[in-house]
């Protein structure tokens, strides 16, 4: 199989699976197991911190290990994983079963980052990180069949079958292209760009100190830092507090859904768009028109929410999914694969970091106000920071060179 549809396997089974179908799940699931409130509140600040910590891991060793071994490895944690939720008990043994899907969730993204900058072509890298990043998406929506149409018929335990048996087939999917991929790299050793990449740039990993600088100092990883930092500062309490906002206004309980339902068509087909324009027309485009949209759909939710709310859901889907791709290839046609998944690491972390402090903001917001609408007003002004970013972006983009960082 191609290496970009493997990956976006990778991203259904890791994201998609290991980290939000329990979300879906747990209702169904109540009556065998015991969850109790504090169970799944520990569960949402668990895969938090367990994603966070992979993330600093990804940082900081894994561009030691091979990315085929770790992105294969990480794909059988998560099997065994899925496997197992079907038959354990014990809420705080699910809670650690999580924790561990949320952790190796961060990695298999950077090995991803890794091996797409290694093997993959780079005219074309923006568009199969993309849709590689729209796995995720793809996920909302297998998660959404599964209760709808499994579920109902073979009971939650069935569900989770599904998710294991397809963990496996990505497993076989992931050991098929990476063995073609590398035999494939051994014929054209010598002749190509797989040569340089292998024989000076996989290993051309950064230091520790140099790689906190970079993120610091340097244009690129700075950039990429701190738009990640701005994505998870607006997207993640946009997400989480968005239907709560819909019930203050009293608006019908089905826009909710039907928003979210936007977001997910929306982000499955996103990162072919998004990725293709940043080919084809540079990285600062894409970027300038996905927050512009973004932007777009945040204002226009504040003036009026009942008419504009499905709109905001697709400037959501057309930014938040494909971004990873967009920022993950505009840093690898400046760093080394290995460096490239470092950064991306510690993207990962400012992405936390940022939706950490959003949905703290959120909760000061709404016990000093009583209620979340002043949140969504920040949320809009955090939209209009980002277009002010891609714009810097833009303008500066054009007058370097595209080795420089």
């Amino acid at each position: 199989m191609p290496m970009t549809p493997t990956f976006a396997i990778n991203q259904i089974i890791s994201h998609g699976f290991g980290l939000f179908l329990f979300v879906a799940m747990v209702p169904l699931m109540q009556g065998d197991v015991n969850f109790s409130h504090w169970h799944l509140a520990s569960a949402g600040a668990l895969t938090q911190i367990a994603y966070l910590s992979g993330a600093v891991l990804l940082g900081a060793m894994m561009h030691r290990l091979n990315s085929g071994t770790v992105l294969l490895a990480t794909a059988a944690v998560t099997t065994t994983l899925l496997f197992s939720m079907m038959w354990v008990q014990a809420p705080e043994v699910i809670l650690a079963m999580l924790a561990v899907m949320a952790f190796t969730a961060a990695i298999s993204w950077g090995a991803i980052v890794e091996l797409s900058g290694r093997y993959g072509q780079p005219q074309r890298r923006a568009t199969g990180l993309s849709i590689a990043a729209s796995g995720t998406a793809w996920g909302y929506s297998i998660n959404g069949l599964l209760i709808l149409v499994i579920v109902p018929w073979l009971g939650w335990r069935a569900g989770w079958l599904v998710a294991g048996l397809s963990g496996g087939m990505c497993m076989l999917l992931t050991w098929l292209m990476l063995r073609r991929v590398m035999a494939a790299t051994a014929v054209v050793e010598g002749q190509s760009r797989s040569d340089s990449l292998s024989s000076a740039q996989v290993s051309d990993a950064l230091p520790m100190r140099r790689l906190l600088l970079s993120v610091l100092c340097e244009r690129t990883s700075a950039w990429a830092f701190w738009l990640l930092f701005m994505v998870g500062l607006t997207t993640i309490p946009f997400s989480t507090w968005l239907n709560t906002w819909f019930a203050e206004q009293s608006l019908p309980a089905d826009l909710g859904g039907y928003t979210w339902t936007v977001i997910g068509l929306t982000g499955m087909v996103s990162g072919l768009l998004m990725g293709k324009l940043a080919d084809h027309k540079g990285h600062a485009v894409a970027l300038l028109l996905m927050t512009l949209l973004f932007a777009l759909g945040m204002f226009g939710l504040i003036i009026a929410p009942a008419n504009a709310a499905l709109l905001a859901g697709l400037g959501y889907g057309l930014m938040y999914f494909p971004i990873w791709g967009v920022i993950g290839s505009w840093v690898g046609n400046h760093y080394s694969p290995k460096a490239a998944m470092q950064i991306s690491g510690l993207g990962m972390v400012a992405f936390g970091a940022g939706g950490a402090s959003g949905n703290l903001l959120a909760g000061a917001i709404q016990q000093i106000t009583g209620n979340l609408s002043g949140l969504y007003q920040l949320i809009a002004v955090g939209s209009l920071i980002l277009v002010v970013m891609a714009l810097v972006i833009y303008s500066t983009e054009r007058t370097l060179t595209p080795a420089g960082a």
